[in-house]
Formats: structure tokens, sequence, C-alpha cells
């Protein structure tokens, strides 16, 4: 019987031939990462058990993007902390807060490469499997004793297989296949499960794509989401390291605990309403309702694609006067890849505001904060209760597409509408 592309890669870090869905396995870590939310909890656990030099600095990312730059004294005490921890450490890979969110730099900067196994302390880390690699997110006191050691205990998941067909079309984006597949599936449908996404549809899908489908994966339960590797990966790796990496990709004769086909040639704009993500429905079923707020960024859609997608609406035009739109890069890379392209320019002359390149409005501390009864359309990954702010506002999620279109309009629209 043959496995699976997540139990190849923990069969392999945990120095087995094969391993099996349901086996406890103690696993080497290829990459750990931690952020300004979850590494002070991490550091403080490291000094309660007495560690006093991290497993190894170079398999170390540290990055401050929360809340960056700093947005409270607690906040700037954080990252002075971290700044010293880095510094007694000696860890090499530190992103500073003008760099950006740590679920798009550790891709740009070459440490997601295809069938590695990342940790990282925050739920989000499953965006990596967009490279082929076996990414998940685990809690601060975790990350301390990978720190230490550099392994982890893990419990093989079993795997969902979705197949991904057929071509997308004019203004409908991989944000709208994963809405509907979460829709579908339900917030727990694959709960500790590595979900792969494979077809002749993915192949059509560009790495940007892939994360954002990826990233959410943690929204259905997952333990991780997969896309093995082909050439797209190959290329967008190309310049980003020089460490060498072996693909994996599962046996035809693979098992897997459920199967799932989707034709995206026939799927139309999406969008998940308050107050959950799996609470998905058509674009067109909700249009009319009237947003206060529009955000594009975040880890799940602020590469420059989605910035370029935003920009083909917006060119030309201005933002409802009753609508505050943030355009919030995802990195310092893309932050400069937009500036040259002009598009910088052309949100601020739309009306928007420009924030530097950071998790910003998703996380609800920093930028953005929603007030009682407000409606905010955004780009970003979850829309519980009080995510953006208060508790009494409103986080509808959609695509770059139909936030651009939505910020125009001053009410949510179906952006092949504008």
């Amino acid at each position: 019987m043959g496995m699976t592309i997540a139990e190849k890669i923990l069969a392999r870090a945990s120095g087995k031939k094969r391993v099996a869905p349901g086996e406890i396995i103690e696993a080497e870590i290829d990459v750990a990462m931690i952020n300004d939310i979850t590494a002070p909890l991490t550091v403080d656990a490291l000094k309660k058990i007495g560690v006093k030099k991290i497993w190894n600095p170079k398999r170390v990312v540290v990055v401050l993007d929360h809340q960056a730059p700093a947005t409270s004294i607690d906040a700037a005490r954080d990252h002075a902390e971290l700044r010293k921890f880095v510094a007694e450490q000696r860890v090499p890979n530190f992103y500073d807060v003008n760099e950006g969110i740590c679920h798009e730099v550790l891709p740009e900067r070459g440490f997601a490469l295809p069938g590695r196994l990342i940790a990282g302390a925050d739920s989000h880390t499953c965006t990596y499997g967009a490279l082929g690699c076996f990414a998940t997110g685990i809690g601060s006191t975790d990350m301390a004793a990978v720190l230490a050691t550099g392994k982890l205990w893990f419990r093989v998941p079993e795997s969902t297989k979705i197949s991904v067909d057929g071509k997308l079309k004019q203004r409908v984006a991989p944000k709208d296949i994963i809405l509907r597949i979460i829709g579908d599936v339900g917030a727990d449908g694959a709960t500790y499960r590595s979900v792969e996404f494979v077809g002749k549809g993915m192949r059509g899908i560009s790495v940007a794509g892939r994360m954002t489908m990826c990233n959410m994966g943690v929204e259905m339960g997952a333990k991780a989401a997969i896309v093995s590797s082909d050439e797209l990966t190959k290329r967008w790796l190309v310049g980003r390291t020089r460490e060498s990496y072996k693909p994996v990709d599962s046996d035809k004769d693979s098992t897997y605990a459920e199967e799932l086909s989707y034709d995206v040639a026939k799927l139309e704009p999406q969008v998940a309403c308050p107050h959950s993500v799996d609470n998905v429905s058509a674009v067109r079923e909700v249009e009319g309702v009237e947003v206060d707020q529009a955000f594009l960024g975040s880890c799940t859609n602020g590469r420059l694609e989605d910035l370029i997608e935003a920009a083909k609406i917006l060119k030309g035009k201005r933002v409802s006067k009753h609508v505050r739109m943030l355009v919030v890069p995802a990195s310092r890379e893309v932050y400069l890849d937009a500036l040259s392209r002009g598009l910088l320019k052309l949100f601020v002359e739309a009306g928007a505001l420009v924030e530097s390149p950071s998790c910003a409005a998703c996380m609800g501390g920093h930028i953005g904060i929603l007030a009682p009864g407000e409606v905010c359309i955004s780009s970003s990954n979850r829309n519980f209760r009080g995510r953006q702010g208060s508790p009494e506002a409103e986080v509808y999620l959609a695509s770059p597409a139909t936030v651009a279109a939505s910020a125009l309009k001053g009410k949510i629209i179906d952006p092949r509408d504008v």
C-alpha cells in the first residue's frame, strides 16, 4: 500500500520507511517559526525549563508582524525582548517590523521547500504547504520543546484528497475555490487531516493562489494543506534558495479518508458571511449589504497578484465616500513590486489607505479596528465575532476582486458586474 505526501514527509522526518494514519511518531523539524504574538510565551517557557541555548539557530525564523510597528507599550516591550533573544541566541533569520507577514516572508526567503517538515507557532503556518511541504501550526509551549530539542511528536493524520478541475473564469479566484470548499466541508470537516489539493485545475493556479488555498486549510480543521510541487513551484523558488530539496508526491495506491471533486469552471464569486468561515454563499445571494470598510491584505490575499487584480477594478475610479479602504501588502518584497508597477499610487488616487507590510486589520489589534455595527468586506481568513474589532461588527470574507468592487460601490457586489 502506498503513502500520501504527508505520510512520506513524516516518515522521512521520523527516520522510518513508512508510517500510517493514527501512528504516534517523534519527528525532526526542518524549520521552526515564531512571531511577535506567539514568541514571548515560547521564550518564557524556555526560561522556565532552563534552556540556555536553542537547538539550531539557523533553522529558527523569528518575524515581527502582528503588531508591526509596535501598537502599544506592551507590544514594544515584547519586540525589545525578542530582539534581545535573537541576539543572545545568534538567530540569523530575524525579520523585524519592516519585513512583513511571516507566512509571506518564509516562502519568499526560501525556507518553505518541497519535502520539508515545518512547524510554526501560528495556525496559518499551513500556508507553506503550497510549496509541497508539510507545514503545521503548533502552540507556543510546543514550540519551546521544538527550540529545545529540534523534535516534536505527531499523530500521523489521515488525508483528504480534493480534486480541482477546470479553469477559473474572469474575476473568479482561488479564494473563491477555498471558500466554496470550506462552505461544503464545514469548519470541522477536515479536523486533524492533511488536505491534499490535486487535479489538472491546480496546475493552472499560481503559487500565490495555492498559498491562498493552503492558508485556509486550517479553517476546515486541517493539520496541514498540501499541493505537490511541479514546474511552477520550481520556477517560483529560483533565486530564493541555494539549498537542495527533494520533492515528494503521493503514491497512486495511497489511501484517503475522503475524496472530493470540484469543477471550478462552474464556480462564481463566493463570500463567507458573519460570523463563521463556513457560512458561505455566492456573492449574488448577499449583494447589497452596505460596507463601512474594505480590507485588502493579510497572509491570505496580500500578494502581488491580489493587488494587481484589485487595481484592475479600481483604476481611474474612486472608492465610495462611505467606505474606508485599507491596502496592506503582505511583505516588503510585495510592497516594492507594487510600488514599481504604480499600483500603490493607483490605490491612493482611488482614495484607499496604503499601509506598511504587516498583519494589519486581520487580527483586529492593529489598524482598521471596527466600531459596533460596522461592516467590513475583507480578503483575510477569519470572520469570527470580534475578530477585527467590536464583537458587534460584522466581517464578510471574499476575494480581492470582490473586496475592490464592493469598496467602489459601497456595498457587497459581484465583481463581474463592475
